[in-house]
């Protein structure tokens, strides 16, 4: 695979950027006679031209809330808007102005990589004279070229993947959901995908993604709201959620023979420790993430003496920095994957 790039054209600025290109303001979506909504008075907007991540455990309201922004999902009250459109009063509107890439493949096997993309013009009421043109123009962009007679069955995923993205901007939306845009990729798939991210952004287009990858959001993603039980957490940039927590450094213990509450407060009595995080999840040993006022390295000796003193044996230790993993279970107490 090439890593040449492409830079796509800026769309060009008018009087609208000025407005969100995605709004939601006090959102509520409950499913039948659940007294819990699934969104909860959500508010929140993008900038045109951005990219925003989204972020939340599974139950969180984000894909119910994708799910209303893209049109798929009704809402109980409030309002969501995409480029100024109001996506309940004129859904057909909205969806001319916006793309999807779903999080598992839905292309249609009948059609070759091309057909699929000519197909979604039709669909969108591209101009028959336009379709072909643009859909070899996207399949060069996403290294498809040689790809346009292949059946989708054919394709690595990495390969579908880009595909899928190449048919969402058939339409030439000015916002693109993305779900989850490189799982199940592998690393030179990822990048690519994400060199694709950034360059349709610089060329104006929205980006709203949802994902799993705390690495991918913070590379990725100019802004990240973190959501859960359907209310925002916190919104801001990867780096200024990831200073604004306690601590400037971490230890990650991997450890056996003690219960975790005995470890985490013997490791929070030790003088420099600003917390201790549980991130076992379903891994057979205790995972702790130990959180450090200064260097880790300063108070390394005295936290392993605290776990020894539990009666605990480490397996492994790895000194760090903290991320926007920690911010995420600092918010929620819950990992994400």
């Amino acid at each position: 695979m090439s890593s040449q790039t492409t830079t796509l054209p800026a769309r060009p600025a008018t009087a609208d950027d000025a407005e969100p290109a995605v709004e939601v303001a006090d959102l509520v979506k409950r499913y039948g006679r659940s007294s819990r909504p699934a969104v909860d008075g959500l508010s929140f907007a993008v900038r045109r031209g951005e990219v925003f991540g989204l972020l939340g455990p599974n139950g969180a309201g984000k894909t119910t809330t994708v799910g209303v922004l893209t049109t798929r999902v009704t809402k109980t009250s409030g309002r969501a808007t995409v480029a100024g459109i109001d996506v309940s009063a004129d859904p057909v509107a909205a969806r001319a102005v916006l793309g999807v890439v779903p999080q598992r493949p839905n292309l249609d096997r009948s059609l070759d990589a091309r057909g699929n993309l000519v197909w979604h013009a039709a669909y969108h009421g591209v101009p028959r004279a336009r379709r072909r043109a643009l859909a070899d123009e996207l399949l060069e962009r996403m290294g498809l070229a040689d790809k346009a007679t292949t059946n989708p069955d054919e394709l690595s995923g990495g390969q579908a993947q880009r595909l899928i993205i190449a048919r969402g901007l058939m339409h030439d939306p000015r916002v693109l959901f993305l779900d989850e845009p490189s799982t199940g990729l592998d690393p030179q798939a990822r990048l690519f995908v994400h060199d694709r991210v950034a360059e349709l952004a610089a060329s104006g287009v929205t980006v709203v993604l949802t994902t799993h990858d705390m690495d991918e959001a913070a590379k990725l993603a100019d802004r990240v709201g973190i959501v859960d039980h359907g209310r925002l957490l916190a919104l801001d940039t990867p780096s200024a959620l990831v200073a604004a927590l306690p601590g400037e450094a971490t230890i990650d213990l991997t450890l056996t023979g003690a219960d975790v509450a005995t470890l985490r407060g013997r490791i929070d009595a030790v003088r420099g420790i600003a917390g201790v995080e549980d991130l076992t999840g379903e891994r057979p040993d205790t995972h702790l993430r130990v959180r450090c006022d200064g260097e880790a390295g300063a108070v390394l000796a005295p936290v392993l003496g605290a776990v020894a003193d539990a009666g605990a044996t480490v397996s492994e230790v790895d000194l760090g920095e903290p991320t926007l993993e920690d911010v995420f279970i600092d918010l929620t107490g819950r990992g994400l994957r």
